[in-house]
This record gives structure tokens, sequence and C-alpha cells, in this order.
């Protein structure tokens, strides 16, 4: 007989005072409900509606305890347990238990599974996004998504006029134009309106995009995923439909081929390579073009006091990362709404007070005739005015920590038009004073403001490097979650917010890179050159991801779909094309930075996928554990053993390892495996997943605990150890729960037949007649059979009271809490990858040589596991891969 088995989902309940609908994917289902006194709950009355008919009727029998039957197609049963708190609020209302038959089949007991439902669009709802709170986020966006590109006029026309000479207005009116609509094109029509709709549950940037293709698509080099890693609420996706063929070719491609795996991965690190990158370069220019302003105000102030003072803020910048950023947070967007409210008045100034008819760069034709002048010098040019979108990236990165009407709201009524108030004020100031081009920020200043705005300018190059050093931070620990960098310290700088985090070795990597970049180039042009590559490559790559996500995930229509990278990345293509050809003059420097990145965290990927997929090859099969009997051919000592390892499933042959060793091994093993799965949190309710290895008299089990790729692993071990004790606890009483549902619903399964038999009623034309508890049976069986169906309830309901009753159940918890007194022990497995030696010279250089290179310096397993160093027992392993 097949199983059949139940998803777990999440719902929708679109509510109203004292109703609502439950949207599922098998049909709506009408709720109501009514207060009750009793326990201050409310009781709920349901009914399933599906293609307009309902098929419960109104005179439900009601169950002991609040056990509610539901009926809902095609499956026959489901039995919830239906308590909500008296306040009303059903946010987080979760059916305990579901129980289910399916038509023809008899009765079979599913899954236990999870379902929450979430209100929406009513008074009851526990979160309502009011226009004010979208305003508070969008204000503090200026302080940590927009500093970047708010910075971006400091330096933009100085690079720009320093490959083109002002001769006449084309010069100046076709670089504007050339500005605005390049703002206009990537900024506001790419990222505003389209990318950051590809986001991953709220998450952004280039590991979530990776990570929500790898959930519609089994692309993930390393192969750990389990089915119960779909019952994650939010995992749960709808799947490519039957109807559209394009995006299950696509879907089936990814998986089949491992060199398109192999080459989206490559794409990912290059994109996370390049964000990096931009975490070493953006402090660097931002800052120097900032001091820079003291040039014609200080006498004798040049080139080396610009290179010491530029180098002295730096080294503070990336001192003070270890305190956190969460206390100067709250001035970030104060700040920077000062300097986007300086911007935008001081544009307005210049162009009122030297030349408006600059607004005629509004005409696109202007950007023809300025390529006309100019030409090759023209296409130089486009490495400058792409740094007018530095930064871009950074709206979809940190949508975690925002929302998308947010960070659309401050971009469009703030950001953009301070922006190009700007650059038009600057046109306006050019065409009466060209010669000032190399310093037209700070000339642009209206007399007696210097000093201020100068003062502002350097706390927003500040703000703007604090941002992408954090993005850095975040970046690279998405990239360990994922497996794709090797394991490094993280401290977590912040008690509320997860994502503020710090790692030391990358903070002073890029502090001392960032020092090397000022001392070599002393310039921000040359700076800019490296700059412009950086953040058109992470921006190629986001446009190739997302119209992946267009074709595979949105099934967005195929011309639309073609439309996407065609406009933009043609647009992109161009302006790469560009900043490529300054390669000798600084465009190397990134692409330095890059491949050493994308080195480092491929070959860990590499590693690290050859090691695992070596020991799924020599885990330990159960016969043979069979065969040694319950004492596992040694002795068992009172105590629990918690053997980390990184197999999902079966038995790791390092627990051979162990059992040959060691004299003696604990009553109950625990196989813990620390797993990241492709979302950004894992609820802590579905954070553990338990298995039984073998009879019950062996007391082994399997526990994954799943984390997402932004969870944070704050829990010390004992937290971890009384939280897995309770979750396998709670294993091993829904296991006997099930046990006893079972077998209860077997006798129910007799009594029904027997009973059917004898109702001519319900004999069907085939002779075979359909099995049915009366309780499942159509609305005009539904009175005559209420009494029945009462009894069917009351018995499912006994069969649970029972089983804490169970012998079996009371001496297992007991030997648990035994084993737990007397203490934990963590075994842990030292091991040593090598390849094999019929393998290739380069796998022997990259495995032998660069990966353990890598291994012995990064973090520890203890260390990485969070595990008390007195409690630990290592066994040395090699993997031969």
């Amino acid at each position: 007989m097949e199983e059949e088995k139940i998803e777990e989902s999440s719902v929708r309940l679109v509510s109203s005072s004292g109703g609502g609908m439950i949207d599922l994917p098998g049909g709506l289902m009408a709720v109501k409900w009514t207060q009750s006194p009793l326990h201050g709950h409310c009781s709920m009355r349901m009914k399933v509606l599906e293609m307009g008919m309902d098929l419960s009727g109104e005179g439900w029998p009601r169950g002991p305890r609040g056990w509610i039957p539901l009926m809902l197609k095609p499956w026959k049963l489901l039995v919830l347990m239906a308590t909500i708190p008296r306040k009303g609020n059903l946010e987080g209302f979760n059916a305990r238990r579901i129980m289910m038959t399916k038509r023809g089949t008899g009765l079979q007991l599913g899954k236990v599974k999870r379902m929450t439902v979430m209100c929406i669009g009513s008074r009851m709802a526990s979160y309502d996004p009011s226009i004010w709170r979208t305003l508070a986020l969008a204000f503090q966006t200026l302080g940590v998504v927009y500093g970047d590109m708010g910075t971006s006029p400091l330096y933009v026309f100085s690079d720009v006029f320093s490959k083109v000479p002002i001769e006449s207005e084309v010069d100046v009116l076709g670089a504007l134009s050339l500005v605005m609509y390049t703002i206009a094109l990537l900024p506001l029509a790419k990222y505003v309106f389209v990318v950051l709709k590809a986001n991953d549950n709220g998450e952004g940037g280039t590991f979530a995009l990776y990570s929500l293709i790898c959930r519609y698509a089994k692309v993930n080099l390393l192969p750990n995923r389990q089915q119960a890693d779909e019952h994650i609420s939010s995992f749960k996706l709808k799947l490519p439909t039957p109807e559209l063929e394009r995006a299950l070719n696509i879907k089936e491609t990814l998986e089949r081929k491992s060199f398109v795996k192999t080459l989206l991965l490559l794409l990912v690190l290059m994109g996370t390579s390049m964000i990096i990158g931009d975490g070493i370069l953006t402090p660097a220019i931002s800052v120097m073009s900032a001091v820079s302003g003291l040039r014609g105000q200080i006498p004798g102030f040049g080139t080396n006091a610009l290179v010491i003072v530029s180098i002295i803020i730096l080294v503070g910048l990336f001192s003070i990362q270890r305190f956190g950023t969460s206390k100067v947070g709250f001035t970030f967007a104060p700040a920077l709404a000062l300097w986007f409210l300086s911007l935008g008045t001081i544009g307005i100034y210049n162009l009122i007070k030297h030349d408006i008819t600059v607004l005629r760069a509004l005409n696109p034709a202007y950007i023809y005739f300025f390529f006309e002048k100019n030409t090759g010098k023209a296409w130089s040019a486009l490495g400058g005015c792409v740094l007018c979108i530095t930064g871009a990236e950074a709206m979809f990165a940190d949508l975690g920590h925002f929302s998308v009407p947010s960070i659309q709201m401050a971009f469009t009524f703030v950001v953009f038009p301070c922006l190009l108030l700007a650059y038009m004020g600057q046109a306006a100031y050019l065409m009466q004073y060209p010669d000032s081009a190399e310093r037209i920020f700070y000339d642009a200043i209206p007399d007696g403001l210097f000093w201020p705005v100068f003062v502002i300018a350097t706390i927003a190059a500040v703000i703007a490097s604090q941002a992408m050093i954090s993005a850095s931070f975040s970046c690279i620990k998405q990239a360990m979650a994922l497996g794709c960098f090797p394991r490094l310290k993280i401290v977590h700088t912040s008690r509320t917010l997860m994502g503020q985090i710090y790692i030391p070795v990358i903070n002073w990597f890029l502090m001392i890179m960032c020092v090397v970049v000022v001392a070599t180039f002393q310039s921000t042009t040359d700076i800019a050159n490296a700059y412009g590559i950086a953040e058109v490559g992470v921006m190629i790559v986001s446009t190739t991801l997302v119209t992946l996500v267009m074709l595979l995930i949105w099934q967005t229509n195929l011309f639309l779909a073609l439309c996407f990278p065609l406009v933009f990345g043609t647009v992109e293509i161009l302006y790469l094309s560009a900043v490529l050809t300054k390669i000798k003059e600084g465009g190397w420097l990134p692409l330095v930075f890059a491949s050493v990145f994308l080195c480092v965290m491929y070959t860990w990927n590499y590693g690290s996928v050859l090691k695992y997929q070596s020991e799924v090859r020599e885990k330990i099969s159960m016969d043979l554990l069979l065969e040694l009997g319950s004492s596992l051919g040694t002795v068992r000592v009172p105590g629990i053993g918690l053997l980390y390892n990184e197999l999902v499933q079966g038995i790791p042959s390092v627990f051979g390892q162990f059992l040959l060793d060691l004299p003696a091994i604990h009553t109950t093993i625990v196989f813990v495996c620390i797993k990241y799965v492709p979302i950004p949190v894992v609820p802590q309710e579905q954070r553990f997943l338990f298995r039984r290895l073998g009879p019950k008299d062996y007391h082994i089990f399997r526990c994954v605990a799943r984390y997402g790729y932004k969870d944070v692993r704050k829990e010390e071990n004992r937290a971890f150890e009384q939280l897995l004790v309770e979750s396998l606890e709670k294993f091993l009483r829904m296991e006997a729960q099930d046990l006893a549902l079972e077998s209860n619903l077997e006798e129910i399964e007799f009594d029904s037949i027997s009973e059917r038999s004898r109702d001519p009623q319900v004999s069907r034309g085939d002779g075979t007649g359909e099995l049915r508890i009366p309780l499942m049976s159509e609305q005009r069986f539904e009175e005559a059979e209420s009494s029945t169906s009462c009894e069917t309830v009351s018995a499912l309901q006994f069969s649970v009271m029972s089983s804490d009753e169970d012998p079996s159940l009371e001496y297992e918890l007991s030997a648990l809490r035994e084993a737990m007194d007397s203490g934990f022990t963590y075994l842990l497995g030292h091991g040593d990858v090598r390849a094999k030696k019929n393998s290739w010279f380069l796998k022997k250089l990259v495995i032998n040589y660069f990966y353990a290179f890598l291994r012995k310096n990064c973090r520890g397993g203890a260390a990485t596991m969070k595990v008390p160093h007195t409690n630990i027992m290592q066994v040395g392993m090699t993997y031969m891969v």
C-alpha cells in the first residue's frame, strides 16, 4: 500500500470578527469561533469549502478536550486541536496533530505535522504594518543602505572629467545625462522594481538568491538535503506546475548536469568575492574623497598628508568594529538624512545661481552627442560614470534588516531626487567654472558652509565604509553556513539584532588591505578604476541569478524574462567593458582580490564535498550493528554520548573507531549533525529532527540540528544539552502516541468494515465497497452517524491519553533521565583528508596542501560546535577522497 503523507504548510487566515477563511492548497476552510469561559480559550467550528461546495455540513459532533474533526479533500479525516487564546489572536495557532485516511485505502496514520495560522487583514492580526512603521524603517535605511551611494557625488564628476576634459557644454550635459539615466535605470528600475521582489523570505543578497534556487532545484553540491527539510515552515514552496514545461526543463537541467551546478556555484562565489572586494575599496575611496577637501583649505596639505590622515581614520574605523554598531547605529540615520538634505539644498542653490539650463540633460540625446564628440575618451569616462551607482547592491543585500516598501520608499522619495539635484548643481557650477572639475564637490559649496559640510561628508564617508564592512561580515557568515568558507570565529555584538556580527580575522585583513591600497595608489582616481570593476561584477551576477529566478520560480513570460537580462545585462556589460580597459591603472586590484577569495571558497567547498562523500561511502551498515547486539560488543556505562558528525542518515564510520578504541560506551548515544539548510531562519520549534536507529534497547538516536544561514548559534553547551534532551523526550512520547494511535485506528477500521458490510446503502457498484468511518461519509449520512463519530474521536483521544501510561515509554524516559544525570560526553572525530594515490596531480595539490592548510588554520570542531573542552573525547580518522 502506497504511503500517503500530508505536507507541513503555512496557511493564511483572512479573518473578521467571529469568523474567517483559511486558505489551504486543497480548498478554503470557513472558520467560526465563539468565546468560551472555560480555560480562556475559543471553541471553533470549521467547514471545508472546495469548488464552491460544502463538503462537511453543519451538525458536527464535538470530540473531547477540544478535538474537532475536519474534512479536507482528498484526505478523509483531519483531527485538529482547536484551542485559541482568549484574546482572539490567532497568530501562531498550531494544529498539534493530524490523522488522516484516504478514500479507498482504509485508515492510515500520517506523519505528525504542524500547521501555523497567520492572520492578515483584520484587527485580530498581531502585526499590522502601518504607514508609520514603514516610514520609520525608511528613515533608518538612510543610515545603513544608502551611505555608499550617497557619498558618490564626492568623486563621480572629478573622475569622469579626469578622462574627458571640459571643452564645451556638450561635455557637461552629456556626462550629466549619463549619470542621471544610469541612476534611473539600474538602482531605480532594476533594483527597486524587480530585484527586491526576488527575496528569500525577506532576505536579500547573492547567497539568498542561491539558497532560493537551491530549494526549487537540487543544485547544492553538498548532498545532505533531506525530505524533512521541506517541512520547515519557511522552506515550503510552490513547485513548478506541470503545465509550464519550461520551468520543469530548467529544473531538470540544473539537477542533472554537474557542470551547471559547478558553474552556478562559481558565479555565486564570484559575486560574493566582489562584495568582499567592495569592503576593501569602499572605505579607501570614501575616506580619501572626504579628506581631500582639505587640500584647498589648509596650505601645504599635500598628497602625503592626505594619505596619512586617511590611514589614521581607517585604522580607527576598523579598531572600533569589535564594539559593534548597535550603539552607533542610532546616529547613522540622522547623519545621512542631514547629508542628503545638504546635497539637495546645495544642488538647488547651484542650479538657481549658476545655470538652470542644465535641465536640458533630461534629453537623452546629449548622451549621443557626448559619445559623438569624444568617442574613445567618452567610452573611458563610463568607468567614472558607473561610480554614481556604487552601493546599489546594498539595497538588496541589506534587505533582511528592513522591508521592501521601506527601501523602495526611501530611494524613490529621498535618495533619488537628492542625488539628481546634487549632480545637476555640480553640472551647473561646471558650466561657469570648468576648471573646478578636480574639486567640484567642495568648490560648489556656498561660501561659509565648507567646514559644516566637510564634517558631514567625513561622517557620511565613515558610515558608508561601515555599511560595506558589515556587509562583508554577513556575506562571509552566509558562505560559512553554506559550506563555502573556512570556519572562523564570529562574535555577536548585539543581544537583540542577530545580523550584527564581528569577524576578527576578516576585520584585520580588510584593514591591512585598505591601508595598503591607500598607501600604494595615493589617488582616488586609480582606486575608482578598481572600484568600478567590483561594483559592475556584482551587478552582473545579480542579473544572472534573478533571470534564473524569473524562469524557474516566478515562471514569468519568456519574453519578459529575457527582456530583463537584455536591457539591464546589456547596460552592465557595456560598463564592464569600459572599466576593464583600466586594468593596468588599478582595475587589476579587485580581480586579484576576487580571485584569491574565489580560490579559498571553492577549495573549501570542493574538499568538504569530497569529505562528505567519503563519509557516506564508509558508513557502518545497520546489519553489523544488529550483529553486535544491544551492548554493541562492549560495556554500556551510564551517560549520554553526543557523537558529532556530518551525516544526515546512516551510522558514521567514526563510531566504529570509538567502539574499537574505547573500553566502554554510553548507554544513550545520539549522533548529532549540525546542518545548515538553504533558508534564512529555522524556527526554534522545528530545530531538531530525531530518528531512532536500531531496536529500542539499543538507545541510539540521530539528531539533525537545522539552522538557517542567518541563524545565530548563541546557546551555550548546557542550554543546547537541555534543549536536545527535551526534544528527545517529546520525540519518544510522540513515537509512543503514534504507535498507540495506529493500533487503535486498525481496531476502528476493523469495526467499520464489519458495520459497513451490514449496511446496504453504502455498497458500491463495483462490488468492492469503500472503507469509510461514519464521520467521513457524505452529508446525507451525517445525522444518522453522529453518535458513531463521537465514539471514533473519543477512541482516538483515548489512545493519546493512554500512550503516556505505556510501560516501555516510562522505562525509556527514566533511562534517559538517569543517563542525563550521569552527564554528557562529546565524541568528536579528528579527521585528516588525503587524496587517493591514483588521483590526478592537481587534485593531490588542492586536497593535500591547499585544503589541508585551510583545515589546519581554521577553527577546530570543538570551538565551532561550542562544546566544553573538559568533556571531549576524540579519535583520529583519515578520509581518502
